[in-house]
């Protein structure tokens, strides 16, 4: 090995253990120590540092003077230098075998980060050109030799609940201490054998969903990082941040009713995040069932990283059986319809509650039973399904105001194609009696 070796191996930086939660539990991905592992340095080491620290000095100081005083010679190396050179070499060969000291995540953790390095600390700094451990299943990324530690670190890492397979290959074609060829011990500077480590993802954090909703424009809420979000413009940042999200806070949008608010609960599922679910299922091109699983959460992250906006904004919806019955929009913070409505007879009534929008249509013949048990067949506009059968539509009347419908909302023409463009997917409706 260089004179200078050993030295470089110390002074590289050090990848500390990493620590992940969910927002729902305390992580328990510490580092942890293999059992048997030899956890001693050998003795004298940060006296040779700092030898070779000065020494590093003095032949600098002895270069520049060369280089900047034309004619003048550097110094010869004397004899006892010289033996002290070899002395130093020989003590920088490992005599001992390669040691594992700590691994993270942690064995057996079942709520790794998906998006934090795999950090491997061993007993002795690694060779530059030491064969590195690999992770199954694969993903892209790449590992780095930092002093005594190897560091993966992923471009994407891990989606929740991946179940990861650490392989370390020891022995002769295995991982390397720095100055294991010089050395004359055998099995020094080598681990004796390969070692396999298993750890478990954990899930996604229901807050930074929110959180990703809210910049998005899914919400009726603004979130604002503490400080500036680390995940910003790094895909593994993204990734990493969703299983423990950075610290903010959310502010209400002005304009919307107060009753709007007894639906939010921040970091907890919520009427307000399932209704903003469906509409990103909508504009993705998903499945619209207002669950976040592996597919809208990946392209939650493609649409952050790409900066695709909600482009239909954010709608509510109040109908109220108060009379006169009415029907009262706002979208995007302001009031943009407030119009008489009908809503059901007493042997049909709306149900009262709170429901995301999950069917549209611009004309339908919408058949069922009248109350007598006849058959009806009646043709109508601007139609938004909230709840079962339950729609906001159009339906001719000669008045309106109070109850005449089989359960849903009825509008005059002219407010029902106001109203329809704003009642998309997801667009929460409250009946209230």
């Amino acid at each position: 090995m260089s004179r200078f070796g050993w030295l470089r191996g110390k002074l590289s930086p050090l990848s500390g253990p990493t620590a992940a939660h969910s927002d729902s539990s305390t992580d328990k991905e510490s580092t942890t120590t293999h059992q048997g592992s030899d956890a001693r340095r050998i003795p004298g080491r940060p006296l040779l540092l700092t030898a070779s620290s000065a020494g590093l000095v003095i032949v600098a100081g002895i270069a520049i003077a060369a280089f900047a005083a034309p004619g003048s010679h550097a110094a010869e190396m004397t004899a006892a230098d010289r033996t002290a050179t070899g002395a130093k070499a020989h003590a920088d060969q490992p005599t001992a075998p390669l040691q594992i000291l700590s691994v993270t995540p942690a064995p057996n953790s079942h709520v790794a980060n998906g998006g934090k390095p795999v950090t491997i600390v061993f007993s002795e700094p690694l060779a530059s050109n030491s064969p590195m451990p690999t992770l199954s299943p694969h993903i892209d990324g790449s590992w780095q030799v930092a002093g005594d530690s190897a560091v993966f670190t992923p471009v994407a890492g891990y989606l929740p609940s991946t179940k990861v397979t650490l392989n370390i290959p020891g022995g002769a074609n295995g991982v390397q201490a720095d100055g294991t060829a010089l050395s004359t011990v055998p099995g020094a500077g080598l681990l004796a054998s390969s070692v396999k480590d298993t750890f478990t993802t954990g899930s996604f954090s229901t807050l930074r969903l929110q959180e990703l909703l809210s910049q998005l424009g899914y919400l009726p809420l603004n979130w604002t990082a503490t400080s500036s979000d680390p995940a910003a413009g790094d895909a593994n940042g993204q990734v990493a941040a969703a299983y423990n999200p950075p610290t903010g806070t959310f502010t209400w949008r002005s304009g919307y009713p107060s009753i709007l608010r007894t639906f939010w609960l921040k970091g907890k599922g919520n009427l307000i995040t399932t209704g903003a679910i469906r509409a990103f299922e909508w504009n993705q091109g998903l499945t619209m069932d207002g669950v976040a699983g592996p597919t809208v959460w990946r392209h939650l992250l493609s649409a952050i990283a790409a900066g695709q906006d909600n482009a239909h904004g954010y709608t509510y919806a109040l109908a109220s059986k108060a009379s006169p019955e009415t029907l009262t929009i706002w979208h995007n913070g302001r009031q943009v319809l407030r119009t008489l409505a009908n809503t059901g007879i007493p042997a049909a009534p709306t149900t009262d509650g709170t429901f995301p929008v999950y069917l549209r249509y611009y004309y339908q013949i919408m058949k069922g039973l009248n109350p007598d048990g006849t058959k009806y067949a009646d043709p109508v506009y601007y139609v938004a399904y909230f709840n079962e059968g339950e729609a906001v539509h159009y339906f001719p009347r000669y008045s309106y105001g109070f109850p005449q419908s089989l359960g849903c909302v009825e509008l005059p023409l002219g407010s029902a194609a106001k109203a329809w463009p704003y009642l998309t997917y997801g667009s929460l409706v409250t009946v209230q009696g």
